[in-house]
């Protein structure tokens, strides 16, 4: 009975199982998993590019300077720092007839879908400030529905091992929306002999379109569970005490490490191809396609492995591929079959950290709502949104400033003189895999595993029963 609070009461699509001796819960079908992680899709293909192939665009299409991206860039993400953790409090508080998350997934639509509008089709003679503006909008639409649409995913599968593959669902769909966006500009180029501009002009119109279908689907087909009960009010100052809990601590350094590397070599990852290797875009394009295609492969990996030794020693074997093979880059020959199997290597271990670390955040909101009485999903999951922007802000702004101090210009590309070179290589390769290795490192204490979180829920159940409101039948057959 208190199982069925917490799923929502979805029929079981297979038999209910029980996870390291916790209470059994039902495993949710394919087809409603793909469902609900429709909105990832889109989601990813206005995300990645932002990071990606905006920077580089503006810079050497449009004509803007290293100096005002890095500060656009960076300073949407300081005022996203505080706006991810504000927004999970809210969901937190929120109680609507239309459930508790669908509301922030659906508001955060219009004003996303505009602001892709005007960044993607931007023209020559946009500023740094107008970039700025865009981004503030856009990343507040996405804040609202990603923030709300993870916070559901812990909600829908509440066990140890469902939380993984929940998780592995979502990552893949993110995959795919990755993949589907670095495809636009080189199918612009190949086969309609479009420029790069008119590629980057189609993520923006593929997002604007498939945004709305893919929450609406999600909205329509997966229902929303009941909202546990709180024992005691969310309040502002739940925020401190979280802070103070060490493993919740440990995930948003390891989020911080993790999330900077990648962030850091996505940025400049089309300035490297040119200047070291001399990849024109539509090539280096091509190979982040073998990336993302093998990371999509991978993601089922993660996923089982974490099942089979624990789910923060999953993320450890992946922060050291992660290291090694971004550290790896700089030493790889020449070729396209040599670029080929690096950029395959490499992508593996890409969706380990955004499964694992959402899965893990998950448990430890339950292991937070059974001490203090609280649901706090919404407040832990603003936190990890948060502090991963800690990271892509001080990622482009720090390659902004370097790549500027050593008179680096992205249009001259292998013309550079060696040292602005050498530090871009430095930049893009062996800063990132320092990063990796630091968030190995810091996530080897972690403590909570399956059989600890089996407990924590058999004693959510227990307590989550005796607070359910009885029947007078009920309560008089108790008496």
């Amino acid at each position: 009975m208190a199982v069925e609070a917490e799923t929502g009461g979805v029929a079981p699509t297979a038999t209910a199982v029980s996870h390291g001796g916790g209470v059994a819960t039902p495993q949710l079908s394919r087809w409603r998993l793909a469902a609900f992680a429709a909105p990832c899709i889109p989601v990813a293909a206005m995300m990645m590019p932002v990071t990606i192939y905006l920077p580089d665009y503006y810079t050497r299409d449009l004509g803007l300077s290293w100096l005002a991206i890095g500060f656009a860039f960076s300073a949407v993400r300081l005022f996203d720092l505080w706006l991810d953790p504000a927004l999970g409090f809210m969901i937190d508080k929120t109680n609507t007839r239309f459930g508790r998350f669908r509301p922030w997934l659906v508001a955060g639509l219009p004003m996303a879908v505009l602001a892709i509008w005007m960044l993607f089709m931007a023209g020559p003679g946009i500023t740094g400030l107008q970039i700025l503006g865009w981004l503030i909008l856009g990343f507040l639409g996405q804040s609202m529905a990603s923030m709300a649409h993870v916070a559901w995913a812990a909600r829908v599968a509440p066990d140890y091992k469902g939380r993984s593959r929940v998780f592995a669902w979502w990552q893949a769909f993110t995959v795919i929306g990755m993949l589907l966006a670095l495809s636009m500009p080189i199918l612009a180029s190949r086969l309609f002999g479009l420029d790069h501009g008119a590629g980057v002009k189609a993520i923006g119109w593929f997002v604007v379109l498939t945004l709305p279908v893919s929450i609406a689907i999600a909205v329509l087909v997966m229902r929303e569970p009941p909202s546990p009960p709180n024992h005691n009010p969310p309040h502002w100052r739940q925020y401190l005490p979280l802070l103070k809990r060490g493993s919740v601590v440990r995930l948003l350094l390891v989020d911080i490490a993790i999330g900077t590397g990648p962030v850091l070599a996505g940025t400049l990852f089309f300035t490297y191809f040119f200047a070291i290797r001399g990849y024109e875009r539509s090539d280096a394009g091509a190979l982040l396609l073998v990336y993302f295609f093998s990371a999509l492969l991978a993601a089922p990996l993660w996923s089982w492995l974490a099942n089979r030794m624990s789910k923060h020693r999953a993320l450890m074997i992946a922060c050291i591929a992660y290291a090694v093979a971004q550290g790896g880059v700089l030493f790889v020959p020449d070729g396209l079959g040599w670029g080929i199997a690096m950029m395959a290597l490499a992508g593996v271990p890409f969706t380990a950290g955004s499964i694992l670390l959402r899965a893990m955040m998950a448990d430890i909101a339950d292991q937070e709502r059974l001490e203090s009485g609280v649901d706090r999903s919404g407040l832990l999951f603003g936190l990890l949104s948060g502090t991963v922007k800690i990271g892509s802000a001080t990622a482009v702004a720090g390659a902004g400033i370097l790549l500027t101090t050593a008179g680096f210009d992205a249009k001259l590309g292998p013309q550079n003189d060696a040292d602005a070179l050498m530090v871009l290589q430095v930049t893009f390769a062996l800063i990132p895999a320092a990063f990796g290795l630091l968030g190995a490192w810091i996530i080897a204490g972690h403590k909570l595993d399956a059989e600890a979180h089996a407990d924590i829920r058999l004693r959510l159940a227990a307590r989550d029963l005796e607070h359910e409101p009885q029947s007078p039948a009920q309560e008089a057959t108790r008496l």
